[in-house]
């Protein structure tokens, strides 16, 4: 294609938008409302997802032993369960830990009661707290374990997660069924925008035809101007987007930073964006190329 010639469609996709001013801006408002909706509940998905994988890392399974397992057999359990897939992390807790831990949990305010007992009530109470990297794999893991000689019990407690884990789930499908109707309006509208461009230059496009036009030539002012509506009702939503969640996680982390724990949680802008933003255009400019396309090849039959 000559210079001239790319030139010519780039100038004439922007004056199709100017002669169609009113379905332009009803295209790139839809497609604005469209982008901005998907982004936030893009955002509030990603940040429900860092939320359940940060309870995942912290909830495990504890791993007993029978009733007089030496030390040196307790840390060949503790190798097979470690050879285990999908077993992030395994750490031993001795009896006596175990006995200082339950007197720091239960006698914090009154430790003289913790002094009357002489020996050890938890002895037999040594165990392996065992991460797994998914929270659908552990009980797998779990079967795995059991089978294992000297192991008296596992206790798991994954209910929480697994809950949270369908909620997570249940809420991306309708947000997906919404995201899917607000493009399916976004593209009927460019359509539209695009078919009155079309209207208008009618008898244009058939002497183009007459005179031996391409398809492909007729085509590419349109498509720029799908592209340009698309475009554009990507990036201000963006931009939108980026100040208001950029905003509410100052506006959390001020509130309820001394909680320490939020801003690990809570994810930045920046980690965020650097997958919204590539997928918003991919949406966008599809819309618009997608909406140009099947619409222009409708009237291309003259």
């Amino acid at each position: 294609m000559r210079p001239s010639s790319f030139f010519y469609q780039i100038r004439q996709g922007f004056k199709n938008i100017g002669r169609n001013k009113l379905f332009s801006i009803a295209s790139i408002a839809t497609m604005t409302a469209c982008i901005f909706i998907f982004g936030a509940l893009f955002s509030v998905i990603m940040n429900v997802d860092s939320v359940r994988r940060d309870l995942e890392e912290k909830v495990g399974v504890t791993v007993f032993f029978i009733e007089g397992t030496s030390d040196e057999r307790m840390q060949q359990i503790g190798d097979e369960i470690r050879a285990i897939d999908h077993v992030t992390e395994v750490t031993f807790t001795s009896a006596d830990e175990a006995w200082e831990n339950y007197k720091a949990e239960h006698f914090a305010s009154n430790p003289e009661l913790a002094e009357g007992f002489k020996d050890n009530p938890l002895a037999n109470s040594a165990s392996y707290t065992v991460l797994v990297d998914r929270i659908e794999r552990q009980q797998g893991v779990v079967d795995q374990i059991s089978r294992i000689p000297d192991v008296r019990q596992i206790n798991q407690s994954s209910a929480a997660v697994r809950n949270l884990a369908s909620f997570n789930q249940v809420f991306t499908y309708i947000s997906v069924a919404i995201i899917v109707i607000l493009l399916v309006v976004s593209v009927i509208l460019i359509a539209n925008a695009i078919n009155l461009g079309i209207q208008t230059r009618s008898d244009e496009i058939a002497i183009m035809k007459l005179i031996g036009s391409t398809d492909a030539f007729v085509r590419a002012p349109f498509v720029v101007e799908g592209l340009i509506l698309g475009l554009i009702g990507t990036v201000l939503p963006l931009l939108l987007l980026f100040l208001a969640y950029s905003g509410l996680v100052r506006a959390l982390l001020m509130r309820f930073g001394f909680l320490g724990e939020m801003g690990d949680v809570l994810l930045s802008p920046a980690s965020v964006f650097a997958v919204l933003v590539p997928i918003g255009l991919v949406l966008g400019l599809g819309i618009g190329l997608f909406g140009a396309w099947i619409t222009v090849k409708r009237h291309l039959d003259v």
